[in-house]
């Protein structure tokens, strides 16, 4: 099992050097350079060690998707049959994911069902919103996707560079419940949309987070994995996503995210990491 480095106490801004900023907006797969705000554990990479007062994410969704076979919830998301099922459910893996030293799941996908992930869509979104409350009762973080919904997509963006989508009422509806809620975390993802305009897929679209925004959401906001992209384009991808509005930019290659780092610290010099810095750190001061 794993366990968490660190007690999680921010550092002052102003202290901070433009590198330890550049760092404090990565979250890297293992192993990862010196200072990243959080690593993403996989099960290939569970064993690997972790830096200190890093945060641990995981995926833990249930049924396929999960970094811990052995942990709850088992299942897939779409076979829960009530919210009071789900909030059991997420209640469980709050607990088991803590004991294991995790602070934060990528989970629940609050995409409605019919969309491209098949069993790890929920098949209603107060079933999704119940294990959400689950995990977060259970100590460990939830963090909803991947906004504002991949319902209507025909493909996953894990699948395919160029996916289109459609702004969904229902989907946005969601998360500006989980929003209200007290939702700390949301994932952004790698879809495009019309509504945004199709020239930025909304990871990179501004538009993207000031809808984020407006719904009341004072979080941190994580794009979906830009490693999904390849190893070339990491360092403008994080660029982008940052520029876009991004507290927290996703990969899963330890060595990409060290370039990433180097790329960002001209722009913290300039001070333009520092409202996504202050972020991340209020989130690792409300964690356990």
């Amino acid at each position: 099992m794993l366990v968490s480095g660190g007690n999680h106490q921010p550092t002052d801004l102003p202290l901070l050097t433009p590198r330890q900023k550049a760092a404090l907006v990565v979250v890297s797969g293992l192993p990862a350079p010196k200072g990243v705000a959080g690593v993403i554990v996989q099960d290939w990479s569970r064993r690997e060690p972790l830096p200190p007062r890093a945060l641990v994410f995981v995926d833990q969704e249930g049924g396929s998707a999960s970094t811990f076979d052995e942990l709850p919830p088992g299942a897939p998301a779409s076979s829960f049959q009530s919210p009071k099922q789900a909030l059991a459910a997420g209640k469980g893996t709050g607990r088991a994911l803590a004991r294991a030293g995790v602070d934060v799941d990528l989970a629940p996908v609050l995409d409605v069902a019919g969309g491209p992930l098949g069993a790890r869509h929920f098949a209603e979104p107060a079933e999704a919103l119940a294990f959400a409350r689950g995990l977060e009762a259970g100590g460990t973080a939830a963090c909803p996707k991947h906004f504002p919904g991949l319902g209507s997509a025909r493909v996953s963006t894990d699948e395919s560079p160029h996916v289109r989508a459609r702004l969904l009422s229902a989907e946005v509806r969601a998360f500006r419940i989980a929003v209200a809620a007290g939702a700390d975390c949301v994932m952004v993802g790698h879809a495009f949309y019309r509504r945004f305009g199709l020239e930025r897929r909304a990871s990179f679209n501004p538009a993207a987070y000031r809808l984020l925004r407006r719904l009341g959401f004072d979080g941190v906001a994580i794009t979906d994995s830009v490693s999904v992209f390849g190893s070339e384009p990491a360092v403008q991808s994080a660029k982008r996503a940052v520029r876009a509005g991004a507290d927290l930019v996703l990969l899963t290659n330890g060595p990409d995210a060290a370039r990433v780092i180097e790329a960002l610290v001209p722009l913290a010099r300039r001070g333009l990491l520092d409202e996504h810095v202050h972020r991340v750190l209020a989130f690792r001061r409300e964690l356990p």
